[in-house]
């Protein structure tokens, strides 16, 4: 093996490359383990002892010379790429500048929030409580005992672990909590996510947003229940929506009610929206039980209750025209855009 002319060799070779993948493959065709100087490397120890020296230093010379020119020429491709790029990617900064596209709150994010809004300005307060609930607070101190048929109306999902442990199935074990937690007088909200066993479809999910709300206070009566919701539907909804109370059954108040909103598109008339009905329900509502005051320590014949609570994607449905509530959890951007707001 001639090691005089592998440095000509490997300099010709490296000096036609014109690629960084080029360089690559010689510098493994070279120095790799399998490579040309390697292998000379590897077969001193078959050479006469007085070769051995001569042949090392100069193998070694060459490699150290391979390095070199292989480390020059890619650094020389490298700006040679550079050079390239500057020249054919140019930005005119004379042009326009490109607006970001930017995100936007989400409409049950919003709707959320203007719901609250209408409640602190009517001197509530906002109060939370844990997803995972207490069968105890989520049925039973609301006057929803094991057996009691208004169970049956509630699928819900029980966490393994424990049958008193389950995912609340609305925000109503809160108003048990603060109840719990302080004394008359209360005006509270509770806003947040509740999960029931319900299939998807364009009025159900198993996973939804609810805001309830309480009172607790001497003297308050049905009407104190109705002027409330009222107000409330004619500052989400506009001032010629009107409202509709109709006789219900909800196991923690008494009297009931089911709240119906004026038909949007058909202003009551009935039309295809609103099932030829007119109406549109939105809320249930009552007159808190007198089990569930004494329940949590109060005297019902001191203080008394209203209570209230909305589906905040239905609220968001009525509001907008919205036919099918998953459109709200699908993120499809072209169904989200239309109420993102520019500030």
């Amino acid at each position: 093996m001639n090691i005089e002319s592998m440095e000509p060799e490997a300099r010709a070779a490296i000096e036609a490359a014109d690629s960084i993948a080029a360089l690559e493959d010689l510098r493994i065709s070279w120095l790799g383990r399998k490579g040309r100087i390697t292998g000379v490397l590897r077969t001193l120890g078959q050479l006469p002892p007085e070769d051995r020296k001569s042949v090392g230093q100069k193998a070694n010379s060459v490699r150290e010379a391979v390095e070199q020119l292989l480390t020059e020429r890619t650094d020389h491709l490298k700006r040679a790429e550079a050079d390239v790029a500057l020249a054919t990617e140019k930005v005119d900064v004379t042009l326009p500048g490109r607006r970001p596209t930017l995100g936007g709150e989400h409409l049950i994010t919003r709707v959320n929030r203007e719901i609250a809004e209408v409640f602190l300005g009517l001197g509530y307060e906002i109060a939370d409580g844990p997803e995972v609930e207490l069968d105890y607070f989520n049925f039973t101190a609301l006057n929803t005992p094991p057996g009691h048929p208004a169970r049956s109306t509630q699928d819900t999902f029980y966490v393994e672990g424990g049958d008193d442990l389950l995912l609340r199935t609305h925000t109503s074990p809160v108003q048990i909590r603060v109840m719990k937690e302080r004394k008359p007088p209360l005006y509270v909200i509770s806003p947040g996510r509740v999960f029931r066993r319900d299939t998807p479809d364009p009025s159900h999910m198993p996973v939804f947003h609810q805001v309830e709300g309480f009172a607790v206070d001497k003297g308050l009566t049905f009407a104190d229940l109705r002027g409330t919701l009222e107000f409330f539907v004619h500052q989400i909804f506009g001032e010629k929506r009107r409202t509709r109370f109709r006789p219900h059954f909800f196991a923690f108040t008494e009297p009931s009610a089911e709240i119906d909103v004026s038909c949007h598109a058909c202003d009551g008339k009935g039309c295809r929206f609103c099932g030829q009905e007119g109406w549109l329900e939105i809320l249930g509502a009552g007159v808190i039980d007198p089990n569930v005051l004494r329940e949590v320590g109060f005297d019902p014949e001191e203080y008394s209750g209203i209570a209230f609570g909305c589906g905040v994607e239905r609220i968001a449905a009525l509001k907008y025209g919205v036919d099918d509530i998953r459109n709200f959890l699908d993120s499809d951007m072209r169904f989200l855009e239309q109420f993102w707001r520019v500030s």
